[in-house]
């Protein structure tokens, strides 16, 4: 609305006469709880205009008046110069009735509403951010009175969607409501001049949580400075630590002492999957990896993420990262860990406050309970962890950024959906590596990354995450999206849900995952590698070619099947997918290796068990077959001695990956023959030139990186024979396969050397915490079309 005051009086900052516009703005997306208020009132004042803002239901609301081009310049800016954590989806502008009396009186922010929230739309969460460089200036200035302060935080820093009970984001609705603040503390909420005016999160030592430590089984309890010395001194004693961190409770140990690390696998029961190690700076993880700029530029990101890096060999133990040569490294998430850094003055280890598969522990009962056979002592504060969430893992390949676990800091800041959800829904995810996600319009919000759905601890996790969830977003879900194995956890979730159901296959849902994220609606291609899922057939797969949309798709490659002695045996045991290979591959032409040359891996087998193997699997006697990926290079592992047990899922392929680093050389031998009215990769030729070259005498790094390349030669040649049959030339890569860098590096090379445009995930997990955003793509475009 526009209109002409009477006289200046009334309005001081303009001339008499001047026109005057009133807007009513909506801004949608991550802004709450990341300083869009006081960035609207610094806007706002800064071009003289009148008004308020608030945070209504899960959005920012409010109304500006004054001159037109100051309107609009408001307007343009409320997107374009967003504070670094907010992510604006949308702006709403609307014209307002604002009274003549009222010019002159300034911005101001208002208090919270619950709004008009319905079931149609999502509320956002904001995600945790790592300490900020002002307030780490502050924490380690003895002139600042949060000197030292653990919890240290303000506007563009600290807990968001750890501590959140409900939306509007409001200090009320968080679980920093336990502590009123203090004289000085409430002054600088107050203050628009101030950066913590409106931090919820705000606290100094006079009002704010307070540390505490109590030594695991004697000891009476410490507070405040005493707590971090004891914490310190039993790391400096080759102690264990559990400390409770933003989203979770962390293992703390010395990553230079062997010993300390050797005991924390062994209690944890997680014997070789690297651990990630907490470094002071950039400095000090240039001392242990090579960084790029990509890397680099995650590693300083507010999410703080573990990067994933080239290790140089020396600085850490080597019970940290056995078998791999790549290193998950971090910067510190909060105050107490700068704290910690700095009194032991080398890298830690941090990593996940559980036990092996199962979920972070959040409560202090439940941390003493889980983790107390584990650690040394806790180190501990009093203010609650509303919700779970780990650290997130990324790693570069080249100047793409891949995210492998969505956790703190990512999770839940929502995704787009190419084709929007006609209702709210839910999908349930797959069983490792598991998430879950809640979709309407054109959002999905992914869950932080759990566990894996094999146990009660892991799946009360996920119902708690879920009902928690869908009171913060506000969503009522009117559809549930499940894989299609009905002996997933996640699934038999969804049948119990009453609500009508969309089964989505497991490798469509990863390659939806991949096209959604990269907004595709249309047909493509798609590549998807992982260990197994089930297929629409009833069997298992896992090297997948398919012409494919968000609503259905068209297997038109596959690798060749091999079966899987013992079932989920073979899946622990490589050495027994090796004998599948050998002894029960697809026969499609090409005779399997010649026995002379098995005898070698053979002879260094158990006898026995090689021999009840061998027969399952030649007989197909509890032995499922399966076209997996994940379980060829399984086998090659084992065939090159690098593992024949696995205590995690992934570790063969890690190793190999390992061993291959970036050795150039020959790529094995393959072969693509037409089978089923489908193109088959046979990899027969592989395993008997992969033998014939080691008995020749040729090394493991050779050989682990001429299996690579046979890989990527045999998938850009069955990608090339969809393309020719009319497939679509754009390409989505997808599955857990391709957490491996050395194959996504070669496959993308190739594929692009033909022309095709490629895609790969990097904001979604790739492997199976990607599943449930797959789900949700794919159930809202059938939804759509119904």
């Amino acid at each position: 609305m526009t209109w002409t005051p009477r006289a200046a009086a009334s309005t001081p900052r303009a001339a008499a006469g001047a026109p005057y516009t009133a807007v009513r703005f909506e801004v949608f997306g991550t802004v709450q709880g990341v300083g869009y208020r006081p960035f609207v009132h610094r806007l706002a004042t800064g071009l003289g205009l009148d008004g308020w803002a608030a945070n209504t239901d899960g959005h920012v609301e409010g109304v500006v008046a004054g001159l037109p081009l100051s309107v609009r310049e408001f307007s343009t800016r409320l997107r374009t110069n967003a504070p670094m954590l907010a992510r604006v989806l949308r702006v709403r502008l609307t014209d307002a009735e604002y009274q003549p009396a009222s010019l002159g009186t300034g911005f101001s922010v208002r208090h919270s509403s619950a709004g008009r929230h319905g079931t149609g739309s999502s509320r956002e969460v904001p995600p945790d951010a790592a300490i900020c460089d002002a307030c780490l200036r502050e924490l380690l200035d003895p002139r600042d009175r949060r000197h030292r302060y653990p919890f240290i935080s303000c506007t563009d820093c600290g807990p968001r969607a750890t501590v959140v009970e409900d939306l509007p984001y409001d200090r009320i609705r968080t679980t920093m409501r336990r502590f009123p603040l203090c004289g000085a503390c409430a002054a600088e909420y107050k203050d628009p001049g101030d950066r913590r005016f409106h931090a919820e999160s705000l606290a100094c030592p006079d009002c704010g949580p307070r540390l505490s430590w109590r030594a695991a089984h004697a000891g009476k309890e410490l507070h405040g400075e005493a707590a971090l010395r004891a914490a310190v001194k039993s790391v400096e004693n080759g102690e264990i630590v559990a400390a409770k961190g933003l989203g979770g409770y962390q293992l703390v140990c010395d990553a230079t002492d062997g010993a300390a690390v050797a005991a924390l696998r062994q209690r944890k029961h997680r014997p070789v999957k690297p651990l990630a190690v907490m470094v002071q700076d950039l400095a000090a993880v240039r001392e242990l990896a090579c960084v790029s700029r990509t890397e680099r530029a995650a590693l300083e990101s507010p999410v703080r993420p573990v990067v994933l890096l080239s290790a140089r060999g020396a600085g850490v133990a080597a019970e940290v990262h056995p078998g791999t040569r790549r290193i998950g490294l971090f910067l510190p998430t909060t105050g107490l860990h700068h704290l910690l850094l700095r009194e032991l003055s080398g890298p830690l280890v941090v990593t996940s406050g559980n036990l092996a598969g199962g979920p972070i522990a959040v409560d202090d009962e439940e941390a003493r309970r889980v983790l107390g056979p584990v650690a040394d002592g806790f180190l501990v504060h009093d203010r609650p962890i509303r919700s779970r969430y780990d650290d997130s893992v990324v790693q570069a390949t080249g100047r793409h950024l891949h995210t492998l676990r969505r956790a703190r800091g990512l999770a839940p800041a929502s995704l787009p959906l190419p084709v929007p959800a006609p209702a709210p829904l839910v999908a349930a995810g797959a069983q490792l590596k598991h998430t879950f996600a809640l979709a309407a319009g054109r959002s999905a919000q992914l869950s932080p990354q759990g566990g894996d759905l094999t146990d009660a601890a892991t799946l009360d996790a996920f119902t708690r995450g879920y009902a928690d969830l869908v009171r913060l977003t506000g969503l009522t879900p009117a559809a549930v999206a499940h894989d299609l194995h009905p002996g997933y956890l996640s699934t038999q979730w969804a049948h119990a849900q009453p609500l009508p159901r969309v089964p989505v296959q497991h490798h469509h849902a990863h390659l939806a995952a991949c096209a959604a994220e990269h907004g595709l609606s249309g047909p493509f291609t798609g590549v998807a590698y992982d260990g197994l899922g089930l297929g629409d057939d009833g069997t298992l797969w896992g090297g997948e070619i398919m012409v494919a949309d968000l609503t259905g798709f068209r297997r038109v490659g596959r690798f060749a099947t091999a079966p899987l002695p013992g079932g989920e045996a073979a899946v622990r045991h490589p050495s027994r997918m090796a004998l599948g290979y050998l002894y029960g591959l697809e026969a499609l032409g090409v005779p399997r290796p010649y026995p002379w040359l098995t005898r070698a891996f053979t002879d260094r087998l158990d006898p026995r068990e090689a021999e009840v193997v061998r027969t399952l699997a030649e007989r197909g006697l509890n032995s499922p077959r399966a076209s997996s990926a994940g379980r060829l290079f399984d086998a090659v592992a084992s065939l090159l001695g690098l593992t024949d047990t696995v205590s995690y899922e992934g570790e063969a392929a890690a190793a190999l990956e390992s061993a291959a680093g970036s050795v150039r050389t020959a790529p094995l031998a393959h072969r693509l023959v037409r089978a089923g009215g489908l193109w088959v990769y046979d990899p027969a030729p592989t395993l008997t030139d992969l033998l014939q070259r080691q008995h020749a005498g040729e090394g493991v790094p050779e050989l682990a990186a001429a299996f690579h390349l046979a890989v990527a030669e045999a998938t850009s040649d069955l990608v090339a024979r969809a393309v020719a049959d009319g497939a679509p030339r754009t390409v989505c890569l997808a599955g857990g396969c391709f957490v491996n860098r050395r194959l996504l590096t070669e496959v993308r090379h190739r594929l692009r050397a033909q022309g095709l445009r490629v895609h790969a995930a990097e904001s979604v997990p790739v492997g199976d915490g990607g599943i449930s955003y797959g789900q949700t793509a794919v159930a809202a475009a059938r939804l759509a079309k119904e």
